[in-house]
């Protein structure tokens, strides 16, 4: 299932305008950040603006986009990787969105197989979760304070207190 996704979800983004890559600050964890700088000298394409993330170039893009090519593409952020799914955290609840298909080309494919869907679904609320146990609360706070347009709540999911 997941190298299934995997392939048609790549011809998908590859065929985009890489839209999702625009203007994208996605978070990293302390752990996914470790990992991307195992796989290249990539230090200086990480800042910490408010939480630690991947910066844009001076157009907007991803500092990891090549062509119409993630240069991470295999530890690429967790964000990145639950795509076109995206979250907020409100009162210890982990809400789920979904882009919409007037950005993102990946979910009309999602959408026309349930089973896929909810693969994606699923990895995206382990990405998510993951990663908000990971991050102080503050920067969970910045992070969720950023809009996100075209998109639509599809799940909301407690969180622990404890963790929280």
């Amino acid at each position: 299932m997941h190298e299934e996704l995997q392939h048609r979800a790549e011809a998908i983004c590859y065929a985009c305008d890489s839209h999702c890559c625009n203007d994208a600050h996605p978070p990293l964890s302390k752990e996914r950040y470790k990992l991307i700088l195992t796989c290249g000298d990539f230090a200086d394409c990480i800042e910490h603006d408010g939480y630690l993330r991947l910066r844009t170039r001076k157009d907007g893009g991803c500092v990891m986009l090549s062509g119409k090519k993630c240069r991470i593409h295999a530890v690429k952020p967790e964000t990145c990787a639950a795509g076109p799914f995206t979250f907020a955290v409100t009162d210890h609840t982990l809400e789920i969105f979904l882009k919409r298909e007037s950005l993102c080309p990946l979910v009309a494919f999602l959408k026309s197989d349930p089973e896929m869907y909810d693969f994606q679904f699923h990895r995206a609320r382990d990405y998510f979760t993951n990663l908000v146990a990971s991050l102080p609360k503050e920067e969970i706070a910045i992070i969720s304070s950023i809009p996100e347009d075209e998109t639509d709540l599809v799940a909301r999911v407690p969180l622990d207190r404890a963790g929280q």
